[in-house]
């Protein structure tokens, strides 16, 4: 079975435990755990929804309403950048 533990030996540790901690605080630990976990899928499943929604979202809006707004530009490289590759 499990690395050699037989079903046997798991029920007398769960009753050594249940005689130590008792079956009420075992209960407390038992929901909170789940609670825990019950947590981090929904942070998870929100985590996830939030990445598909900026993937849906443009980065950035242009708008071309207005043709009075044209700029000419002409690219240049720097002096510096001219003499490092000669």
């Amino acid at each position: 079975m499990l690395g050699g533990i037989s079903i046997w030996q798991l029920l007398i540790v769960l009753g050594i435990i249940i005689l130590i901690f008792g079956t009420k605080k075992l209960r407390n630990v038992g929901g909170d755990l789940g609670g825990a976990v019950k947590g981090f899928k929904k942070a998870m499943h929100e985590d996830e929804k939030d990445k598909e929604n900026e993937a849906d979202k443009p980065q950035a809006k242009v708008s071309h309403d207005d043709e009075g707004d044209t700029y000419d530009v002409k690219a240049e490289r720097k002096v510096e950048d001219q003499e490092e590759r000669k």
